[in-house]
């Protein structure tokens, strides 16, 4: 009986230090609300001990021309039976465009792991809706395909977001903090031992949205903003919101930049450069309340928002934090990075969401497996 159950233990041994050595090839897939395009990143991801280890090979942007823009906006709008549609005609799309980003370079990948579009996001009413089908990117690539991270959260009574804390803590924990400048600014940390992270504030979903009223997709560095001046009262107003007073955990939406935000915008009756100079100074403002609570903590920042020359200049004045800024593939591809890491659990049935970031009643190993078979 003893010799049978030490070649038992032993053997879990073995196959637990094979499965820690494992090398995963895995496409990451990110669809972000600025409506910029689809960022996919060719990943490797492996563990070594209880620390996990990533390479980022190839990664690329298919840009989002403006049919699929209205594509993805009008969305919004559509029939519950339009809705479905529309979500297998973007699942065939994301899996041709991956089929085509690993054919061009000979690439195999063992798993996909997509994040979707951002359609409806309402925890607080028990739904959110990523657009993009995991069966319909698995039949076009024919590689297994992990999809809709967000759902199982919600029904566990969380937000459902964000997700991306998992991947700091496995992959980035020697930092302070983990802020991205993404379509919302949202930041991770670490307190008490416990992983925390919520939405800041809107970023580029807005300035955006501000200049492509001008004709432009985007104020390139923030010199719209730069040569505008401050509305106070508007800033006042701004900084008044009550999302900003709720505690953690917390995450936003579209539906909350139009219902919230942008009517006070609207009702000011200001220029776009006066606009996006006081959005800009309300931004800096709530990222760096954030960002005091540490205020000697190191900072990695990435998202699209780095490039925004002026409003990133204005983070570093109020806060003493040190902002590091990675090489340009992290701070492009860093989101589709972790939802790649984040398929990795789920396909081995580890946790990937963290109940102290989302408000959920449990950790949760969450996403839906779509396989194919060799």
């Amino acid at each position: 009986m003893t010799g049978i159950t030490f070649r038992y233990i032993n053997q879990v041994f073995i196959i637990s230090e094979f499965k820690a050595m494992l090398k995963y090839h895995v496409v990451g897939v990110m669809s972000g609300t600025s409506l910029d395009g689809l960022d996919l990143a060719f990943c490797i991801l492996y563990q070594d001990g209880q620390k996990w280890n990533h390479e980022i090979l190839k990664a690329r942007t298919v840009p989002y021309d403006d049919f699929m823009i209205r594509f993805l906006t009008e969305t919004l709008e559509c029939s519950g039976k339009e809705l479905e549609q529309r979500n297998i005609l973007f699942g065939s799309y994301i899996g041709t465009q991956v089929a085509a980003f690993l054919e061009s370079d000979s690439l195999k990948a063992d798993l996909i792991a997509s994040h979707g579009h951002t359609i409806f996001h309402q925890p607080e009413k028990g739904f959110t809706c990523q657009l993009g089908s995991g069966a319909a990117i698995a039949s076009r690539s024919g590689i297994t395909t992990i999809s809709d991270f967000r759902s199982l959260d919600v029904a566990n009574g969380g937000q459902g977001a964000p997700l991306v804390p998992a991947g700091d803590e496995y992959l980035f924990g020697k930092y302070q903090f983990c802020l991205n400048l993404g379509g919302f600014a949202n930041v991770s940390f670490k307190e008490y031992n416990r992983r925390i992270a919520f939405d800041i504030c809107p970023v580029n979903i807005f300035i955006n949205h501000m200049c492509r009223r001008m004709g432009l997709e985007f104020d390139d560095k923030g010199r719209i903003a730069s040569g505008g001046k401050i509305n106070y009262d508007l800033l006042k107003q701004l900084n008044a919101l009550a999302y900003y007073r709720r505690e953690s955990p917390k995450s936003l939406s579209r539906e909350w930049l139009e219902t919230d935000f942008l009517p006070v915008i609207e009702n000011a009756g200001l220029e776009t450069a006066t606009i996006l100079r006081t959005a800009c100074e309300h931004i800096a403002i709530q990222i760096s309340d954030v960002l005091n609570r540490f205020p000697e903590g190191k900072v990695l920042v990435t998202g699209g928002g780095v490039y925004n020359e002026f409003l990133l200049e204005l983070i570093r004045r109020k806060t003493k934090n040190h902002m590091e800024i990675p090489d340009p593939i992290l701070i492009k591809y860093k989101e589709a990075l972790v939802f790649a890491l984040l398929g990795v659990l789920r396909y081995r049935n580890e946790i990937n969401c963290f109940a102290s970031v989302t408000g959920a009643r449990c950790d949760s190993s969450t996403g839906v497996i779509h396989r194919i078979s060799e």
